[in-house]
């Protein structure tokens, strides 16, 4: 993966993670997309969050994170799981 393309994960995913606090309180469970180390919009899914990013951003251009108490590192690839029945 060429630096370019790290250099937006790692920078998106800092930038979730300092503003994971603030998220919480008002989009908890929403998936937050990302580009440029900036929160762009929310999804109530993953496969949202993603067919928005590859249309505005392209692919490998933006990241995906859940709104959650823990934040997790998805690192470069995300794939959208789409949602099932319990």
């Amino acid at each position: 993966m060429p630096d370019t393309e790290k250099d937006e994960v790692r920078r998106n995913y800092e930038a979730f993670r300092r503003l994971l606090p603030n998220l919480l309180v008002s989009h908890r469970g929403k998936f937050a997309l990302l580009h440029d180390g900036q929160v762009v919009e929310f999804f109530d899914t993953a496969g949202d969050a993603y067919k928005v990013g590859l249309k505005n951003y392209g692919q490998s251009k933006f990241s995906i994170q859940e709104v959650t108490d823990g934040s997790v590192d998805l690192g470069f690839y995300t794939h959208a799981v789409p949602e099932r029945s319990v």
